[in-house]
């Protein structure tokens, strides 16, 4: 599904990404994901919007974590994204636990487990963040910063970020109570224009 995401909501959540997690000008993030993929774009963005170093890695190295532990130690990474399903694999590399200069890892795309969050806090130094954001805004449009010992049943997709409201409705579009399910609406700078030649769905 194509949606049509505008500069203000990037450049807002590039914005709220300097302001959460600060990088500095000795900072280097690796370009791992595909460009097809919206999480591309904080990657190539946040470093360079700071001065910091943007390292990108081969094409398809995001697949092999043997090479991405080598070029984490070699090029002093500090900051990685991973969706969970692959930060296992890589959490699973021997070598991964020399990959000690990791201050972030942002992790997103899929449910975060409660055993894999304690797994990465366990095993490396770095922080462990994990964001939520569907296809209809730019990028993210919530985070919660995992603690090193996770003792809840679920990893929470946390509270919205800069400029972007979050709300638990019904089927009335009525805010539910604590512990009580409903659909996620959200607003904000973030949210897309709304879905590419598909008024109906939008």
């Amino acid at each position: 599904k194509g949606v049509l995401n505008t500069h203000l909501g990037i450049c807002n959540r590039l914005h709220w990404m300097q302001e959460a997690y600060p990088l500095g000008k000795l900072d280097r993030v690796l370009q791992k994901t595909p460009f097809s993929f919206d999480v591309s774009v904080w990657e190539f963005f946040w470093p360079l919007q700071v001065g910091a170093t943007l390292v990108v890695a081969k094409p398809e190295g995001h697949l092999d974590s043997r090479y991405l532990a080598r070029r984490i130690r070699e090029e002093r990474i500090t900051a990685i994204h991973f969706v969970p399903s692959m930060l296992q694999i890589f959490l699973e590399e021997p070598s991964t636990k020399t990959c000690t200069s990791l201050r972030y890892i942002i992790c997103s795309g899929e449910a975060l487990p409660v055993e894999l969050a304690n797994a990465c806090t366990g095993t490396l130094p770095a922080a462990l963040h994990n964001l939520y954001g569907p296809t209809e805004a730019a990028v993210d449009v919530s985070s919660w910063a995992c603690p090193p010992e996770m003792g809840s049943r679920s990893v929470p997709i946390g509270r919205p970020i800069a400029n972007t409201t979050l709300y638990i409705l019904d089927a009335e579009l009525n805010p539910v109570p604590i512990g009580v399910s409903g659909e996620l609406h959200i607003g904000g700078i973030c949210l897309a224009r709304g879905y590419h030649e598909r008024p109906e769905l939008t």
